[in-house]
């Protein structure tokens, strides 16, 4: 029996990428011997910094708070809280397209039977060394000219894939052998074209 490789994957709430993403690496479980450990990483820590044109401050700072009730809910309640919360996150912010993180993280902790008081973290700095360090754990391996996604199996990181619609089935299996394939060639950096249609959630 083939023994069953772990992926760690890295998410921030906000990306609709990393949420398509996620949903593909969902698929990619049921059909190869692969299990998801989910991290948080932070595009607001990413782009803090950067060029003000494409990443507002505004935005930035209010990307601050699901990544921080994420990391909270992480280390008060276990690892096995990420998922389940940052897919009631993402349903509403991609799916129903509510941008208003506060209402956000409020049903998404009373849909997963998580305390409302984790809400507080969303505006709680404490939180920033712990979620600065699960972002370094991904990023570190990737380098910080890339975003959300990123993955790492097997001592193989890459960021990506960015694709939509999510593939499911043997079609998500198939992209996960040639993403690994691609990742795991020596010397290979980049492979890459414009993109011609937004995130289709379906």
């Amino acid at each position: 029996m083939t023994e069953r490789k772990i992926a760690d994957f890295w998410v921030d709430p906000t990306c609709p990428w990393a949420w398509m993403a996620s949903r593909w690496m969902l698929e990619v479980e049921k059909v190869r011997e692969v299990d998801v450990r989910w991290n948080v990483m932070s595009l607001s820590c990413l782009n803090s910094g950067l060029d003000a044109s494409t990443h507002s401050a505004e935005k930035i700072q209010k990307g601050w708070a699901p990544v921080r009730v994420l990391t909270a809910a992480r280390l008060g309640h276990g690892a096995g809280v990420i998922l389940p919360l940052y897919t009631a996150m993402g349903n509403r912010i991609h799916l129903e397209g509510d941008k208003d993180y506060r209402r956000v993280i409020k049903a998404a902790l009373d849909e997963v039977g998580l305390p409302a008081t984790l809400s507080e973290a969303g505006d709680e700095e404490n939180w920033d060394d712990a979620l600065k360090a699960m972002h370094h754990a991904g990023m570190d391996q990737v380098g910080l000219d890339v975003g959300t996604p990123v993955i790492s199996v097997e001592g193989i990181a890459f960021f990506g894939p960015v694709v939509s619609p999510a593939p499911k089935g043997d079609n998500a299996g198939r992209l996960w052998d040639g993403v690994l394939l691609v990742a795991g060639t020596d010397g290979f950096f980049e492979l890459k074209r414009s993109r011609t249609r937004k995130p289709i959630f379906d």
